[in-house]
């Protein structure tokens, strides 16, 4: 089992249970105890968990992990999912970046391209470099901890004065039953703003997010023009999202 992959499976055992013992970590995930150890000093450092003698309890409130949890899970499928998402987007548009790991992956690919970019996370702010090509602008407003997205009414606003080419929302979960959804109403408010300031909507998330459902409902379906995921999505329900107006594009390579 990679590090990443293990880091994920201790921090899920540890939120279910509340805590959790090293050797019961151990058994779960096949590796030694003096590895486990690595890893709660690790998942300790990033604020996920607090490590006693013998274990760690969890840090987690809600079910949303927190940034440091996801910041290097999967990093190259994010990578993968960003890159094709950004071949999409054709020089000369104007793009808002969402808040989130994949989308700050998005916001990285591109760089040096011919494009006004308003990102909508400082993660992603700083992750743009301006240039003679590439105007930046930030949403601005108030900064959720943890994530660093913009939200509020002034994020909200700043959003409303634009109309763009393309919007790149993150996922916390996605159904064509209930559509698109975050855990923070703040942030669902947020990607409400860019969807209503984009002549295009596309969505960038790991196959796994696709039927889940999370606290705040953002839109339908079809508000969605397109949905960029993994060819390991569940297919009932890439074929329901199909089925309600969304067309579906799996990231390979």
């Amino acid at each position: 089992m990679a590090s990443a992959e293990r880091h994920r499976h201790i921090i899920e055992l540890v939120a279910a249970a509340g805590e959790a013992g090293i050797a019961q970590l151990a058994d779960a995930t096949g590796a030694s105890e003096m590895t486990i150890r690595r890893d709660l000093d690790v998942l300790a450092g990033r604020g996920v968990l607090e490590r006693y003698r013998g274990g760690a309890r969890s840090l987690l409130r809600g079910t949303e992990l927190p940034w440091g949890a996801r910041a290097t899970d999967r990093a190259d499928v994010k990578r993968r999912l960003a890159r094709h998402a950004a071949a999409l987007v054709a020089d000369g548009e104007s793009v808002l970046v969402d808040s989130g790991t994949t989308c700050l992956e998005v916001a990285r690919a591109l760089n040096g391209r011919r494009l006004t970019v308003m990102a909508l996370s400082v993660h992603a702010l700083s992750a743009l470099t301006p240039s003679p090509t590439l105007t930046v602008l930030a949403a601005g407003g108030a900064v959720r901890p943890g994530e660093l997205a913009f939200v509020g009414p002034l994020a909200c606003d700043a959003i409303g004065r634009l109309r763009v080419d393309t919007a790149v929302l993150g996922c916390c979960g996605l159904t064509a039953a209930d559509g698109l959804t975050a855990y923070d109403l703040d942030e669902a408010a947020v990607k409400q703003a860019a969807i209503a300031s984009a002549r295009r909507v596309v969505v960038v998330t790991e196959g796994a997010k696709l039927g889940r459902t999370a606290l705040a409902r953002v839109c339908a379906p079809p508000a969605i023009d397109l949905v960029v995921t993994e060819d390991d999505a569940p297919a009932a329900e890439v074929a329901a999202l199909t089925d309600a107006g969304t067309r579906i594009e799996f990231a390979t390579g």
